[in-house]
């Protein structure tokens, strides 16, 4: 299997601080990849050097070639959806049109691409008019994701999607990431601070300490590691 993203000794910097200090990943198509570790490990640092949105060292490549200087914008013409920590929904829009500018990037009719995410989002078809900001913390991570998902992208970077979040949404959100991956053959980088649910559902898993790779491999045999076990799983 051939890899879709490809990060080597990717450094990245906040002014005078280091973030990161040479990140090596890589992430198979059709792959659910989970970045796990502790605040300010750089976990999302990591996704935001994938997508330009901080100054960045280092090669990353997408489906084999090097992903360039560009802006955000840029990144996302090449099929790569970051969500963000913190939802990023724009709360003064209604849902549809939050839904309309995850196309931006893209040409043509998106009416196939509203009937595709109301499937996995059935509440969004009849609350389309609702302003988003009044929105509950679940729906409007459930919006993030959706909006995401009109970009038709390759490659979805998702960066806490359970933040704040009741066990219940957070079940349901990973259910529906898991059916992207399973019925479309989505690729996923997660970042998450629930390591359970995360190694639950990705296949491979990298573990971040102080902007380096410490630990990376199968999630089954991650999960076992004595050192993820007492430091992120509690036992």
């Amino acid at each position: 299997m051939a890899a879709l993203l490809e990060l080597e000794n990717v450094r990245a910097r906040y002014g005078p601080v280091q973030a990161l200090h040479g990140v090596s990943l890589a992430v198979d198509e059709g792959q659910i990849v989970a970045v796990l570790g502790a605040n300010g490990a750089g976990k999302t640092t990591t996704l935001r050097a994938i997508s330009h949105s901080v100054h960045r060292e280092g090669s990353i490549r997408f489906a084999g070639k090097s992903v360039g200087r560009g802006g955000p914008d840029d990144v996302a013409r090449l099929g790569i959806a970051h969500v963000p920590e913190g939802r990023g929904t724009f709360a003064e829009l209604t849902v549809w049109e939050n839904l309309r500018l995850g196309a931006y990037t893209r040409r043509g009719s998106i009416k196939d691409d509203l009937a595709r995410v109301s499937a996995h989002f059935p509440w969004i078809e009849e609350r389309r008019d609702q302003q988003s900001g009044t929105l509950s913390g679940g729906e409007q991570q459930m919006l993030a994701l959706a909006r995401a998902l009109m970009q038709h992208p390759r490659l979805l970077l998702l960066d806490e999607p359970s933040l704040g979040l009741a066990p219940k949404l957070v079940t349901e959100i990973f259910r529906i990431i898991k059916d992207l991956n399973d019925v479309e053959g989505l690729t996923v980088l997660v970042v998450e601070q629930n390591a359970h649910i995360a190694l639950q559902l990705a296949q491979q898993a990298y573990v971040l300490e102080v902007g380096r790779v410490a630990l990376s491999g199968p999630s089954s045999e991650l999960q076992q590691h004595e050192s993820v076990r007492r430091s992120y799983l509690g036992y």
